[in-house]
């Protein structure tokens, strides 16, 4: 199974007091156990990063972007055009343009779900945890 692993999943496992971070443990131990490929975008290696060194841990970030194993793949050029589509579409919904090429590269990959908490994804069509029956991992 491959899965799309989206920053606020990483959060919520890097930081302990963050409201998601049980339920992300528990996730992250489920995909470990079926063996899941777990892989991030640049976008979103980047997004991560920013995102827990503003919520001040700066340490905390930097330990994790050097230490990080999972597989990172590039946003392509077509990703980012059919994000621009997206955005423009979906004007409605806020998703910002990380969410919109994390769409685009989830599609493009062919990904089975994404591990995340940001609502945008399952309100794009996106599986995620959320969704998934654990029992037939």
């Amino acid at each position: 199974m491959k899965v799309f692993v989206d920053s606020s999943a990483i959060a919520a496992l890097i930081i302990k007091n963050d409201k998601n971070h049980l339920k992300a443990v528990s996730v992250l131990k489920k995909l470990t156990d079926s063996q899941a490929e777990l892989i991030l975008s640049n976008f979103v290696l980047a997004e991560t990063y920013n995102l827990i060194a503003a919520r001040t841990y700066p340490v905390k970030a930097r330990e994790w972007l050097l230490s990080n194993t999972w597989s990172v793949e590039r946003v392509s050029a077509s990703d980012e055009k059919e994000a621009l589509a997206i955005i423009q579409r979906y004007a409605d919904k806020g998703y910002s343009y990380t969410d919109a090429t994390s769409f685009s590269f989830i599609k493009r990959l062919d990904f089975n779900m994404a591990f995340t908490f940001d609502r945008h994804f399952s309100q794009f069509g996106i599986p995620t945890q959320a969704e998934r029956d654990w029992e037939l991992l």
